[in-house]
């Protein structure tokens, strides 16, 4: 059994199979690798895949020429079913996910009955993709069966950002304008005179519309123009930029020490400075709260409580709407340009 996902910009496939029991003749066994080899080369080598079985053999505690695909870090002793196993393994690029992190051994037996206790059941990933497994073990409290544990593997997916094609223009945030800001600029504009000139009404509105933006870029400030910034640092200001420039500095200086007493004072002035950066954050997040909640109960506060849940929401989410279709050689196109062009 197969299935496809669509996670985070890429594709995942994860496959189960149960292979034959031992004992049985080598024609059924012949017939189970044959359709596992099938299935697993059908999938397109830039798709990810995941293969779950229980293969009935036993890997070894030690990898014994297969160190590339046996982490060493197994149980039991290994049978002659597993060296097919892991040639079917070797062939295909793969690894042993649960062999490659040491464990107790109630973390590493996926199988106990009253009379064994042995390790069947196995997690195989690319090897390109073994750095996206951050855990794998077993849970001794959970039984899927009377018999078998449960095997469970940690995947670290990171979602990947759309980056913007070039960089955009950069733009004053009035997203920060205040009640004190407004009076701010309004003061700088009655000292030029601007609500005096003379002339055409284009002439004027020229001057007056480039006069309030060079005071608005003054004390709001201007974007840089391109991603990256921090969404939820919409409480920074200066303040808390000069405090955390000072704790890093003190910082450095700590590492930097060269003896005891140099150590002691660094260490020192750079609590200090963490305490004072923290004070400043502090004192940032309450004023930027209160600034919120007093925009709230305008008139116009509905629009912004709107924007709060709709953000919340968003976080809210498991994943993101996913877009895919299938292209012409059967493989999963999930890139906009790709969806497009089929």
């Amino acid at each position: 059994m197969a299935i496809k996902l669509v996670i985070g910009g890429f594709t995942l496939n994860v496959c189960s199979a149960y292979a034959p029991q031992v004992g049985l003749d080598g024609e059924e066994n012949m017939r189970f690798w044959e359709a596992l080899d099938e299935v697993v080369r059908g999938l397109p080598s830039l798709e990810k895949i995941v293969v779950a079985e229980d293969f009935n053999g036993h890997i070894g505690a030690l990898p014994r020429g297969f160190g590339d695909v046996h982490g060493g870090f197994g149980f039991g002793e290994r049978n002659k079913e597993e060296a097919t196993f892991l040639d079917f393994v070797r062939s295909f690029g793969l690894v042993v996910v649960n062999s490659g992190f040491l464990k107790k051994d109630d973390h590493l037996i996926t199988f106990r009955s009253a009379i064994a206790k042995t390790q069947i059941d196995f997690l195989l990933l690319r090897k390109g993709d073994k750095v996206l497994c951050k855990d794998c073990k077993v849970i001794p409290g959970e039984n899927l069966s009377i018999q078998h544990r449960l095997l469970v593997m940690d995947l670290g997916i990171k979602k990947d950002r759309k980056r913007r094609g070039k960089e955009c223009r950069p733009r004053i945030k009035w997203g920060s304008l205040t009640p004190v800001n407004t009076w701010e600029i309004g003061e700088k504009l009655a000292g030029m005179g601007v609500w005096e000139c003379r002339g055409d009404a284009d002439s004027m509105l020229d001057r007056v519309a480039r006069c309030i933006r060079e005071n608005a870029s003054e004390v709001l400030g201007v974007s840089r123009g391109r991603a990256g910034h921090h969404r939820g640092d919409w409480w920074w200001n200066k303040e808390v930029k000069k405090k955390v420039e000072t704790k890093k500095g003190a910082y450095a200086n700590l590492v930097e020490s060269k003896d005891e007493e140099e150590k002691r004072v660094n260490k020192k002035e750079y609590k200090l400075a963490r305490k004072e950066a923290k004070l400043a954050v502090t004192a940032a997040k309450t004023a930027a709260f209160e600034t919120l909640y007093a925009g709230l109960q305008e008139k116009k506060g509905g629009k912004k409580l709107f924007r709060l849940a709709k953000a919340r929401e968003r976080k809210g989410r498991d994943l993101d709407q996913v877009k895919c279709i299938k292209g012409e050689d059967g493989t999963m196109l999930v890139e906009d340009g790709h969806i497009k062009n089929r």
